[in-house]
């Protein structure tokens, strides 16, 4: 480190100590500016702006940081770890394979990687990374607590716990608390996991959370309510204080229903389908709205590849606005695609979202359909028409105050950062159904409208109009999609792996007064979906 930096190094260390994160993060960009060579300002600043809830802007460094420093192995840790965190996870893989070249095999970019691979229902290579990872730093906390983990999806809750209590020896009880409460509240003990968060002498967001839906599942509803409710405001703290922007989610959307008029979508070009490959089935809908047991139902018949949540429709928003930055702003950008030379755009975008998928490996012989169920999807459909004009398309529907209760009472992150605040959720569940409605009318896309509450009162017929949609033969499986084992990384990931049952509809009766002040919005959504008042 050259004499010129140490000083401006030591300040930003004062910095971070006094809590000046404003002040550190100047220094930083400062230091990066005036000596591209010094990888350890971009280390320090990634792992500021992410500790502090600004992970775009992280992310966007660290691309800058590989580019510069592309044989330095914690950037590409760092980096890995933040695409994993985007739910670009063969990226996030990628990267942390690379920190093992270049560094050697170290434990935290090993247990990074088994995370990853967890994710990705890579299950068997995901335990073998662990063990790696133990076996160089063995008796470590974050190790044997993600190495539960695995365990525990795959069903194994001795094997679970027996890791627990390795980490516990080796730190303190509280450090998995949580852990231990979720394991043995999947093992039908609520009473003792519940006594455990109720004697834990401090509490994070997640944890606010769990004891949330104890009180909820033992009855004791207020209470429940006021920790999910606390359970959010923890976590968006946690966040950096995120928050959900309103006014940017309505110019946005009002910017998608004013660009996307049937005549204009008329005069657009659309991409082909390309017969070589395996065709995406997009499954629309909100998070909680029965999204993860449709993906399962279908993984489930010979023909379908479970996706799982991919970020890449959203991403062809970004993609379209770097290939035409003259153009304007998305969606308007795209009426340039009117002009002979930029005609051959929708089949960029379609080669664009392939491609991903080619990485991810769901392009890959043995099935002619792969799932892509990322929650509110639905909001781009104007441009999967574009890209995608053949494809399958599910919309899942849901009573909105069940989804809503279920939104409060799990740790998401999509819709804006919507989530953390009930009046949030509702505006956002309301704003989504009034832009599909509109598209319904003006672009007729080919949904089929699947009802969660017609799904679980009608399995087969349901399941049979489902695959009749898809073109597909129905197979018996596809009923049995309980016994399918797969790791489905989202808050319903037990569920699926129980028999179909009817459990979940009409919770939000049990919180019908704290929701009362908060329902005005969804009256349209409700009556149009036929729920009752």
């Amino acid at each position: 480190m050259s004499q010129a930096i140490e000083p401006t190094a030591a300040g930003v260390r004062d910095a971070i100590a006094r809590g000046d994160v404003a002040g550190a993060a100047k220094a930083l960009t400062d230091i990066i500016a005036s000596d591209r060579r010094a990888d350890w300002a971009f280390i320090d600043l990634i792992t500021l702006l992410a500790g502090h809830g600004r992970h775009a802007d992280a992310l966007t460094l660290a691309r800058r940081a590989i580019v510069a420093h592309p044989g330095n192995a914690v950037l590409h840790d760092q980096f890995g770890t933040l695409l994993s965190e985007a739910n670009d996870l063969p990226a996030g893989e990628w990267h942390f394979r690379r920190a093992l070249e270049l560094g050697g095999p170290k434990a935290a970019p090993l247990a990074n990687l088994a995370l990853n691979l967890m994710q990705q229902g890579h299950t068997a290579e995901s335990e073998a990374a662990f063990v790696e990872a133990d076996r160089l730093a063995p008796r470590t906390l974050r190790i044997l607590a993600h190495w539960s983990k695995l365990r525990e999806v795959q069903g194994d809750l001795a094997g679970a716990e027996r890791l627990l209590d390795v980490a516990q020896q080796a730190s303190s009880p509280d450090a998995v608390n949580l852990l231990r409460a979720q394991y043995l509240s999947r093992s039908g003990r609520d009473a003792e996991a519940l006594a455990i968060l109720e004697a834990a002498p401090a509490m994070n967001g997640d944890g606010q959370l769990e004891r949330g839906r104890l009180y909820e599942r033992a009855g004791r509803h207020a209470e429940a309510w006021a920790d999910y409710v606390e359970g959010k405001r923890k976590l968006a703290a946690e966040a950096g204080g995120v928050t959900y922007d309103a006014a940017g989610v309505a110019a946005f959307y009002r910017s998608m229903l004013d660009f996307f008029s049937a005549t204009r979508l008329e005069q657009l070009p659309r991409a082909g389908r390309r017969t070589d490959v395996p065709q995406p089935i997009f499954i629309l809908g909100a998070p909680r709205s029965g999204t993860t047991l449709i993906e399962q139902v279908l993984a489930s018949h010979g023909a379908i590849r479970a996706g799982g949540e991919r970020p890449w429709l959203g991403e062809l928003r970004l993609f379209v606005q770097r290939i035409l930055p003259a153009a304007g702003a998305f969606p308007d950008c795209l009426a340039s695609t009117g002009a002979a030379d930029q005609r051959h755009l929708p089949t960029v975008l379609r080669d664009y979202y392939l491609a991903r998928a080619e990485a991810a490996g769901l392009l890959a012989a043995g099935a002619r359909f792969f799932t892509d169920k990322m929650p509110f999807n639905e909001m781009f459909l104007p441009l999967l028409m574009i890209a995608f004009p053949e494809a399958k398309l599910i919309l899942m529907r849901r009573d909105a105050r069940d989804v809503a209760v279920s939104m409060l009472s799990n740790h998401l992150s999509h819709g804006f950062n919507c989530a953390y605040r009930i009046e949030d959720i509702v505006r956002h569940l309301a704003a989504t159904h009034e832009l599909v409605a509109s598209y319904g009318l003006e672009l007729r896309p080919p949904l089929l409208v699947l009802g969660y509450e017609a799904f679980v009162a009608d399995q087969e017929g349901e399941t049979r109009r489902l695959l009749a949609h898809l073109g597909l033969p129905f197979e018996d499986s596809c009923l049995r999609f309980h016994e399918k084992r797969r790791y489905a990384p989202t808050p319903s990931y037990a569920r699926v792996g129980e028999k179909l049952n009817d459990r979940s509809i009409g919770r939000w009766r049990h919180f019908a007064g704290e929701l009362a002040p908060h329902l005005g919005p969804l009256e349209t959504a409700l009556t149009a979906g036929g729920y009752r008042p």
